[in-house]
C-alpha cells in the first residue's frame, strides 16, 4: 500500500517538473497526450460496464480539452484558424459526452483520430519559425491561462 502512494506521489512529482519546464509548444503536446491517454483507458472500462470508472476518465479527457486546448486558444488573435479550433474542440467534447452517455467505443474513436491528427499536425510545427500558412508558437495571453496559441 505503502509502496503504491510513493509511487503516486512520484509520478505526479514528475509531472509537475515536468509542466514547470516545458515550452508553450511542448505544453499543447502534453494536452494532447493527456487527453488520448484519457480516452484509450476509457475504452476498457466501457467495455466492461465499469460505468463509474469510464465517466471518469471520459470527463477527464473533456477537462482537458476545454479547460486546457480551448482556454488557451486565442479567438482574437488567432482569427479563423482559432475559431476553427474552438468549433472544433466542442465538438470533440460533445462527442465524448455522447459516447459516455450511449457507451458507444466508435464515439471514442472518432475523437482519438481527430486529436491524434490534431496532435500530430502541433508537433509538425517548429517553435519561433511562423510562416504565413502555420500558426506561431504559443505565447501567454492576458486573461487566457498560461498560453495561447491559435495565431495564424
Amino acid at each position: 500500500m505503502l509502496s503504491r502512494q510513493m509511487q503516486n506521489a512520484y509520478g505526479r512529482s514528475a509531472l509537475e517538473t515536468e509542466v514547470s519546464v516545458a515550452s508553450p509548444h511542448k505544453l499543447i503536446l502534453m494536452l494532447y497526450d493527456g487527453a488520448l491517454q484519457a480516452i484509450r483507458m476509457a475504452k476498457i472500462p466501457m467495455q466492461e460496464k465499469r460505468y463509474a470508472d469510464k465517466g471518469k476518465l471520459i470527463s477527464k479527457s473533456i477537462a482537458i480539452i476545454d479547460d486546457g486546448l480551448r482556454a488557451s486558444l486565442n479567438t482574437e488573435v488567432g482569427g479563423e484558424l482559432a475559431q476553427n479550433l474552438d468549433a472544433l474542440y466542442e465538438y470533440c467534447s460533445q462527442r465524448l459526452l455522447q459516447a459516455n452517455l450511449k457507451n458507444d467505443v466508435a464515439l471514442l474513436d472518432e475523437v482519438e483520430a481527430l486529436l491524434i491528427e490534431l496532435r500530430e499536425a502541433w508537433a509538425g510545427i517548429q517553435p519561433g519559425a511562423a510562416t504565413p500558412q502555420a500558426p506561431a508558437a504559443p505565447a501567454a495571453t492576458p486573461g487566457r491561462g498560461p498560453m495561447s496559441y491559435g495565431e495564424a
